[in-house]
């Protein structure tokens, strides 16, 4: 038959050959004749003999359970539509050792000869500039910037080859390979030089080197990006103020029905046969006493063989006995466990049918209501929590089971059974007849006519994973049963095998509950002996001339596949086959296909009987046993689309998006049906609509058990017609099941509510869709009837997600083949796109009981990250179509509203200013020093602005430095006084003039660890007249990283000499050294540490203050390597500035642990304390790994009142210490000032100071500085000052560069801190960068300074003097402020004025502006995409974004274990999506570390992006979003 063909296409072929016939399909050059005679000549080796191949694998061949062949074929027919237009979709990229289940040949390395050829291609186009030649001598690794331009064409070959077609399957191999044998192309040595030498380059994300195999990925991706959605975005409609999400239109073209309103349908009445007894009970009583031979229930053994036979007799005695028991013997006469009506959970193994009957009538005959359940296996199954609850909510404390199962249960260490999770606590009571007590003869169970009191209740799980308890009372019982027996035709004595689950639906109400009613004898078939002999079943039939089968698709299934084995059987007695999943879409093909197979074994046509069962209305409708030769009922083949608009359409247009659906026959006897709208109030529908099935009957579920709530909704509907007056009184019951009544009264369902996913307005079915994944040919990929589909909500519509298990053996190739292709197939067929298709390793979902997956659990599991796959695939760009329109931006305050004044329309000009410098000089010690200052000037001559004079007069005024140096005592290990200082400085001075022959104005690298010996080499340079550059000393163990930068500076900066100790020295010129750079051109190097007792004859004067005192050099958060030059005017100002703010006198201590090697900590380091006299003590922050107690154990111990510090300090105390500061105390801080160039890190700072309260640390203590490379200090916290306030912005606004406060805990809100008070004599104003005019208030604009310490220029290879000149003294092009010089920080931020600071206002720095991403016209923070990405997971430790050609990159580095990489990728596209508003094109998944963070710990983002590129990584996934 159709099962044997073999599938060709997944055998198991070499990585190589997998690799052709794909490209080769992809590229669209080879015709669909020549590919297959090309195809089977490559997989002739590999295709097995089909003889005898499922005699030897019924395990493997098992699992075609659901071919479903109309399905396949439509499948079949719309990919190969889709192989003419198809794109090549960059596979993901994944570190080998991640999964350990690949198979080796997945290994091997791509085909190199032709993964060469294609390099070459790529190093023959690469045309670039003379510059990058110069400076690159590797060329081949960047690929020229014409690529983007002619990434117009939207064919993955066109854009690929480059103008040659053989370089072309080359480049695709290599994206298919992806191994990790890629080259590592550059340098990061080379990829700094590059970006000092191309700034210009830089600006344009089309100037980054690029790798091969990254860039054709994301070119790939764009490619497949430019394809058009569906559906097509309709026009938006933007508020100025707050974007509006798109709300899909619908569409006028979509069916509507156009049907009369539809009436309710009536089944045959319910006829009364005479001997049809009161109640359930009284027909076990009867059959008990006057039939007690005639067999009952038959249980199977392992192998299939029948192993005991229950009789009526033994279960009305043993049903007696258990019910004398439970009533009498479990607690004493006054005080019994159980009283009628409680409620007892009945824990059965489903491989015992027999202990569960007794049990289930023994209850029965008690009145206690039995609640079957399933047996626990472990202390967390999946969903078991949730039983816990529906028996907690039924107030359960008794268990019954039988001895077998209860020894079987997992146990604690001492022998008690396990508290499994969500239960309340049980009292677990055996029921095996041996102990139980034998009634007395007088005692007798009480037997009533069926009431509406309850009977038993049958759980049932929701969508969402809750569990209810469905309550059925007794006469529900009595009458379903008779309603089956008049349905089935059943008869006395007639035998019936059961397949199905004996505790619930239609296995208890056919084989436990109808069964009794007619005295039939069942045979029960557990699922455990099903999965070893899948025919057990048919042989069962065959040997015991079964009349009828309870079986569900997959049991036919099993039978097909088995059938081989067992030629002789005869179906021949059959004449119902009762097939209880009839409702599913894949039904019909099952039944097709058993029938055609067995219809030679005796089955006759009519024997099949569909039927549709809920737990809620019970049986709905069953096809009756038809008449020999009468006509079999018709299908009805409807169009999907039709479907997923609510409406019934015979399909026409295409075949492949048909559903065929089989009817389930007509509605049960005694009952009345309906089908209302599933949303909304229970609108009746039209005649030609798709509604939920609603039943009226006394044979249905009277309630969920202890929810009234939701009891109300579901089983006491009242329809209504259009109008929305009811119709009739009759309450229905909502089945869940979704369909409608065909012609002839034929009910047909197409659907369950909980499989019913609404995406944009149109609803599709959970299970349609497995069935179209299932058809697309997965024999190599996945395991059949493993695969779930369910719907989560993401950016307000429901988004769909495909799980399906893998198998061991399917290689990359293989399973990214097939996850295509279900896409491919899910969009054609359904017109709906699939958000998440993820594959996990075999046997890793949540299993309902009988090995179904347990969808809710699965769910909860994708959303929690919790899943573990091995293969992922997002496509959001498909699927997102609603997000708002991107902005096309609006002019701001323009020049003539401004020329009327500036509050124009209540615009205040946003601008804020520090306090005066000239008011503040009437300090005692301020008047001393200056007389200081004046003699010394008059002496030497001088202004008193120089730095080197200044020390001088320090050395009168003794001010002491210390340096904490040793990590594990925090002793002090070195102290000097002004003098000492001076001393050194001299002697440094005059080597410089005598070794180095040194000039006036020539500049001077100082190469040294943080400490005093930096400082002293400080002012010898001064006092040589040299310009001092401070430059970060490389470090030994990774020279590779860090000498590198070391050069470059040396380059740029044209230094004459580098001043440095004597174990630096001999790094510099060591072996390992030469490694990394060319060690044979450093310029002279002078070790301080041995110096002649030699003075200097004169100290150098600088002319004019104007002159520079030394270079600030600083590599950028965005990998920019600037020297920005300080004037002696700018120091000497800075410093006075820094000292009235902190209010610095001689007689004060600070403490400082910051880096002195640039911007405001090498200000504070070596300038301040020269300048205002007071004590420094100098902490290294490289000194804090080994001894993390050092920064506050110093501040303790010297009661300090001012630190310094960095957020890397900050972050190693908060995360490192702990409760572990002991004898610590902190009550002395006043101000703690964090230094650093970025936005105030809120959530760090509140947490340290929540840390260190204990200890004494005062909440208003921390506060943050600003300041940019072009004026180190603008803000400082004061310590007069108020204290630093916080502010909460609204986050949709301020990516429309508009500032907008919101209240605390507001949706989409942004807790931001203000950076400190404007130091005194700064000017702020807030600019619009792109017009340089300036903003108003409730702008967001970059931040111009002016003010007398900014630095006075880059010092650049180039001197390039307009950028300098556009940076250092820029105007407003409009403006009051019009006449002032600016300099542009780089940064932008808003001014706030509060009452506390109303003359001066605060500024607010948000981030600098060329790490702003800008995104569908939007400006984006990476900061805060990251803040929201590093909340998903537990496991992300680090996140950076970037963008790259307008694709959002996010980089998440993992701290948990491998398999939790993929798990990743869903969580963080979610988050960005609801959070922002984006769509993430690029997940990559890296070890932690990888981010690159420089001393500050700043994010280097554009660092991370080249090494992405250059695919230097080494990243454990990398997923391309499509």
């Amino acid at each position: 038959g159709v099962f044997a063909s073999v599938e060709l296409e997944h055998a198991p072929t070499s990585r190589q050959t997998v690799e052709l016939h794909f490209l080769s399909l992809v590229l669209g050059d080879i015709t669909q004749k020549g590919y297959e005679k090309k195809r089977a000549k490559l997989l002739a080796p590999y295709v097995p003999q089909t003889q005898g191949r499922y005699l030897s694998q019924p395990a493997f061949s098992r699992d075609e359970r659901y071919r479903s062949d109309i399905h396949t074929e439509a499948v079949q027919a719309a990919l190969a539509k889709h192989k003419e237009q198809k794109m090549a979709l960059p596979m993901p990229t994944k570190r080998r050792s991640t999964f350990v289940q690949s198979p080796a040949d997945a290994c091997t390395p791509p085909d190199t000869s032709s993964a060469s050829e294609d390099e070459g291609s790529l190093r023959r186009q690469a045309a670039l500039s003379a510059a990058l030649h110069q400076s690159l001598q590797n060329a081949e690794s960047w690929i020229n910037r014409s690529i983007q331009g002619s990434s117009t064409s939207s064919s993955a070959s066109s854009t690929l080859s480059h103008g040659e077609g053989k370089g072309t399957s080359g480049s695709l191999a290599d994206v298919f390979a992806n191994t990790r044998i890629g080259r590592r192309w550059v340098s990061t040595e080379k990829l700094l030089q590059v970006q000092i030498v191309l700034i210009n380059l830089m600006d344009t994300a089309d100037g980054v080197p690029v790798s091969s195999r990254v860039s054709t990925k994301i070119q790939q991706l764009l490619n497949t990006l430019k394809r058009p959605k569906r559906p097509p975005l309709k026009e938006f409609f933007v508020d100025d103020f707050e974007e509006i999400v798109e709300v899909p239109q619908p569409d006028p073209n979509q069916p509507k029905p156009e049907g009369r309103q539809m009436t309710p349908v009536k089944g045959e009445p319910l006829g009364v046969v005479c001997n049809w007894p009161p109640a359930l009970e009284a027909a076990l009583q009867r059959w008990g006493t006057t039939q007690a031979k005639c067999p009952c229930l038959t249980a199977l053994d392992v192998t299939g063989k029948p192993v005991y036979t229950l009789t009526y007799g033994k279960l009305w005695s043993r049903s007696l006995k258990l019910a004398y028991t439970l009533l009498n013997k479990l607690g004493t006469k006054n005080e019994p466990v159980l009283k009628p009506g409680d409620r007892v959970a009945l824990v059965y193994p489903n491989n015992d049918p027999v202990m569960f009957m007794v049990a289930f009538y023994g209850c029965l005959l008690a009145e206690v209501i039995p609640v079957p359940i399933e047996v626990p296996l472990t202390r967390k199954d999946a969903g078991g929590q949730q039983i816990g609850f529906l028996l907690g909510s039924c107030g359960i404390a008794l268990a019954l089971t039988t001895e077998v199962c209860l020894k079987g249960l997992p146990k604690t260490q001492n022998g008690e059974i396990v508290q499994f999770k969500g239960w309340p606590r049980l009292k677990w009571v055996v029921t095996d007849s041996k102990y139980l007590s034998k009634s007395p003869k007088d005692w007798q169970p009480n037997i009533s006519a069926a009431g509406t009191e309850p009977a038993y209740i049958e759980y049932k799980t929701s969508k969402e994973g809750s569990v209810m308890g469905v309550t059925v009372s007794r006469i529900a019982m009595l009458s379903h049963c008779q309603a089956l027996s008049q349905a089935c035709n059943y008869s006395e004595g007639e035998t019936i095998v059961n397949v199905l689950d004996f505790k619930k639906d239609a296995g208890l109400w056919h084989g436990i509950l109808t069964n009794v009613m007619n005295k039939l004898h069942t045979i029960s078939v557990p699922y455990s002996v099903m999965k070893t002999c899948p025919l057990s079943w048919v042989q069962r039939v065959h040997a015991h001339k079964a009349k009828v089968a309870l079986v569900k698709c997959r049991d036919l299934h099993w039978a097909m596949m088995a059938h081989r084995d067992q030629r002789d059987v005869s179906l021949s007695s059959l004449r119902m086959l009762i097939v209880t999943d009839g409702a599913n879409p894949w039904s019909v093909s099952s039944c097709d296909a058993f029938l055609s197979l067995f219809q030679s074994h005796g089955l006759k046509p009519e024997a099949i009987c569909p039927c549709a069962t809920s737990p809620e209305a019970m049986t709905i409708a069953i096809r009756r046993p038809g008449v020999p030769g009468a006509p079999l009922p018709g299908r009805a083949i409807l169009s999907m689309n039709g479907l997923s608009f609510g409406v019934i359409r015979v399909n026409t247009e295409d075949k492949n998006s048909a559903l065929t659906v089989q009817d389930v026959g007509h509605v049960m006897p005694g009952g009345m049906m309906c089908i209302v709208k599933p949303d909304g109030p229970p609108q009746l529908c039209k005649t030609d609509e798709i509604g939920e099935i609603c039943v009226s009957s006394r044979a249905g579920g009277m309630m969920y058990y202890g929810l009234a709530g939701v009891t109300k909704n579901t089983f006491e509907v009242i329809p209504v017609n259009s109008a929305g007056s009811p119709v009739g009184d009759v309450p229905f019951v909502r089945s869940g099941l979704l369909g409608f009544v065909g012609p002839g009264s034929l009910v047909f369902v197409v659907g369950k509510m909980d499989g019913l996913l609404t995406v944009s307005g149109r609803r599709h079915n959970a299970d349609d869709i497995v069935a179209t994944g299932l058809a697309v040919e997965s024999i190599k990929t996945v395991y059949r009837g493993r695969i779930a589909v369910f719907s989560v909500s993401v950016f307000y519509d429901e988004r769909i997600v495909v799980v399906a298990e893998q198998r061991p053996d399917a290689s990359e190739e293989d399973s990214f083949q097939w996850m295509s292709r279900v896409l491919q197939a899910i969009d054609s067929i359904h017109q709906v796109g699939v958000y998440c298709l993820a594959l996990v390793p075999a046997n890793t979902l949540p299993k309902t009981p009988l090995g179904g997956i347990h969808i809710s659990q699965t769910k909860q599991h994708f959303l929690e990250g919790s899943l573990h796959p091995c293969n992922i695939l997002m496509c959001p760009h498909t699927c997102v179509t609603n997000l708002p329109k991107p902005r096309q931006k609006q002019p701001g305050v323009g020049p003539a509203s401004v020329m009327v004044g500036n509050l124009v329309a209540g615009k205040r000009i946003a601008q804020a200013s520090g306090r005066d410098l000239g008011q503040i000089e009437d300090n005692d010690l301020v008047k001393k020093v200056n007389h200081y200052r004046l003699t010394l000037a008059s002496k030497f001559g001088l202004f008193f602005f120089f730095a080197a004079t200044i020390l001088l007069t320090r050395v009168l005024c003794q001010a002491l430095f210390r340096a904490f140096l040793s990590p594990f005592k925090g002793t002090t290990v070195c102290t000097a006084t002004c003098l000492q200082l001076h001393k050194k400085a001299e002697r440094i001075a005059s080597v410089l003039c005598d070794k180095g022959h040194l000039n006036a104005g020539d500049n001077v690298v100082l190469l040294y660890p943080p400490g005093i010996e930096l400082i002293t080499a400080f002012y010898g340079c001064l006092y040589a007249g040299c310009i001092p550059v401070t430059v970060r000393p490389p470090h030994a163990q990774s020279l590779t990283a860090t000498l590198p930068t070391v050069r470059m500076i040396v380059e740029v900066s044209k230094a004459a000499c580098i001043l440095t100790t004597q174990t630096l020295m001999r790094l510099l010129k060591s072996r390992e050294a030469a490694a990394a750079v060319d060690v044979k051109t450093w310029p002279t190097i002078i070790d301080t540490d041995d110096l002649p007792r030699k003075r200097l004859s004169q100290i150098y004067k600088p002319p004019t203050p104007e002159m520079l005192a030394y270079l600030d050099f600083s590599v950028s958060t965005t990998g920019m390597l600037t020297g920005v030059k300080m004037s002696h005017a700018a120091v000497s100002g800075l410093c006075r500035a820094i000292k009235l703010q902190c209010e610095l006198y001689s007689s004060r201590q600070i403490a400082i642990c910051l880096d002195p090697y640039c911007g405001l900590g090498f200000v504070l380091w070596c300038l301040c304390s020269v300048y205002s006299g007071h004590q420094s003590i100098l902490i290294p922050p490289m000194e804090l790994e080994s001894n993390l107690f050092l920064w506050l154990s110093t501040v303790s111990q010297y009661k300090i009142r001012d630190t310094f510090c960095s957020y890397s300090v900050m972050e190693l105390c908060t995360k490192g210490l702990g409760n572990q500061a002991r004898g610590i105390n902190l009550s002395c801080v006043r101000t703690c000032v964090v230094v650093a160039e970025e936005r105030p890190r809120v959530s760090l700072t509140h947490s340290f100071s929540k840390l260190f309260k204990d200890i004494g640390l005062s909440s208003r203590a921390v506060s943050t500085t600003f300041g940019s490379r072009v004026n180190v200090a603008i803000c400082l916290q004061g310590t007069s000052g108020p204290d630093p306030t916080t502010v909460y912005v609204d986050l949709k606004s301020l990516r429309h560069d508009r500032v907008r406060l919101v209240e605390r805990g507001a949706p989409q809100s942004l807790l931001l801190s203000e950076s400190g008070k404007i130091l005194p004599g700064v000017k702020v104003v807030i600019v619009n960068p792109e017009t340089k005019g300036p903003l108003g208030d409730s702008h967001l604009g970059e931040i111009w300074v002016n003010s007398p310490h900014t630095a006075s220029g880059y010092y650049t290879i180039y001197d390039n003097e307009t950028l300098q000149a556009d940076h250092f003294n820029t105007r407003l092009s409009f403006g009051d402020a019009a006449q002032t010089l600016w300099a542009r920080t780089g940064y932008l931020g808003f001014v706030r004025r509060t009452e506390l600071t109303a003359a001066s206002g605060e500024v607010v720095f948000i981030l600098s502006l060329d790490e702003t991403l800008e995104l569908r016209g939007l400006r984006y923070h990476p900061i805060d995409i990251e803040t929201s990405v590093s909340r998903t997971h537990r496991s992300i430790a680090e996140c950076a974004v970037f963008t790259w050609t307008n694709l959002l990159v996010v980089v998440v580095e993992l701290c948990g274990c491998e398999q939790e990489a993929l798990d990743l990728v869903p969580l963080v596209t979610n988050v960005v999506l609801e959070e922002h508003y984006l769509i993430v094109g690029v997940v990559v998944v890296v070890d932690p570390g990888v981010i690159p963070i420089n001393s500050r710990g700043e994010k280097q983002r554009m660092h991370l992006r080249d090494s992405f590129l250059a695919d230097q990584l080494d990243p454990i996934y990398v997923a391309y979003n499509m």
